[in-house]
């Protein structure tokens, strides 16, 4: 069996931001992290930039040379938000190009169960014609339209864990039932979308679960929150891969949000996830989000590799049934029964 894959690039050095939270000195601390670590065992390549035909994919001409010609005149921001510089463009076509790639390798022949694109700037609040929130390109929409695309992969489920709603890959799949997006989210904070009522559009009405939760949230809520939704959902779906949008903003030591999620939390959100591949006999992508404390956010990406990568799932028992999930499963059980069925 092929090594867990770690594609990464050094060009996410490159996209300067001076003193903004999402700052190259987050890539630095993973990957030191990792590398003390003699990188878990995983095999580690460089990303390639990502191809013009599958960025344009999810993203239209318009937006891709709206963020080159703001980069090639030397940077400046594209909202209040999100900054670029000189070589932010390359940066954010290696981040693209690493998400898909990875998905090339999971999908390939002989490729790996598991494999991580680890890299900046991160993508899920990109919309399909506009950067924000810190992202250029949205990374993990971008590397499911891949498997829907090339790989005739039928569903995707995209697991979003970061603590900010990622409202770009919400409206970029809001119609798709080919895409299960299910996101846990702090609610209210930044960018205010991503109710429990948006369930998705037209023939994608159904296939949007957004998890809100509020501030003080901590792993209880998470990861009952994914073991008793969010698994359930994807063993109704029966995706040929999942991915996760891995953020680490939810937790404690985090600067940007309020909820108290631990390292350890972390590490069983990625159990749950493990298990759930495990049992569909599908790989698993993992794309870095946000996550802007250096050490939680470090610590928190290595015990998730070495979850996700370990020879067997884990044996700890799951989470205990929390009340918040509890309801999100009755209220999503008329429309997939498995939910309601296993939350009781």
């Amino acid at each position: 069996m092929a090594a867990p894959l770690l594609l990464r690039h050094p060009s996410s050095l490159e996209h300067e931001t001076g003193s903004h939270p999402e700052r190259a000195e987050r890539i630095v601390a993973v990957e030191h992290a990792l590398a003390q670590r003699d990188w878990l065992g995983w095999e580690v390549r460089e990303s390639p930039p990502i191809e013009r035909e599958a960025l344009l994919a999810v993203h239209p001409e318009s937006h891709v040379e709206r963020v080159a010609a703001m980069c090639a005149r030397g940077g400046g921001f594209l909202d209040a938000d999100t900054v670029v510089s000189e070589g932010s463009y390359r940066a954010a076509l290696h981040a693209a190009g690493g998400a898909v790639a990875l998905v090339d390798a999971l999908l390939g022949p002989d490729g790996p169960r598991v494999g991580a694109s680890l890299h900046r700037p991160p993508g899920h609040h990109a919309l399909a014609a506009r950067a924000m929130g810190f992202c250029l390109f949205n990374n993990v929409a971008l590397a499911a339209q891949r498997a829907l695309d090339r790989w005739g992969v039928g569903r995707v489920m995209v697991l979003d864990w970061d603590v900010h709603h990622g409202n770009g890959t919400n409206d970029i799949f809001h119609a798709s039932p080919e895409v299960l997006f299910v996101s846990v989210h702090e609610s209210p904070l930044y960018p205010g979308t991503g109710p429990a009522s948006d369930i998705g559009s037209g023939a994608g009405e159904g296939f949007t679960v957004n998890l809100p939760v509020g501030p003080g949230s901590g792993d209880a809520v998470w990861c009952s929150l994914v073991e008793h939704v969010a698994v359930p959902l994807g063993l109704e779906f029966r995706p040929g891969l999942v991915l996760v949008s891995a953020g680490y903003d939810a937790h404690a030591r985090e600067p940007l949000a309020d909820c108290t999620m631990s390292t350890g939390g972390y590490a069983t959100l990625a159990a749950s996830v493990r298990r759930l591949v495990d049992d569909l006999g599908v790989p698993l992508g993992l794309v870095l989000e946000g996550g802007y404390d250096l050490q939680a956010l470090s610590e928190s990406v290595v015990t998730t590799l070495e979850v996700v990568a370990a020879e067997e799932a884990p044996h700890a028992p799951p989470p205990a049934l929390h009340p918040i999930a509890g309801e999100a499963a009755r209220r999503l059980s008329d429309r997939w029964p498995l939910v309601g069925t296993l939350a009781g």
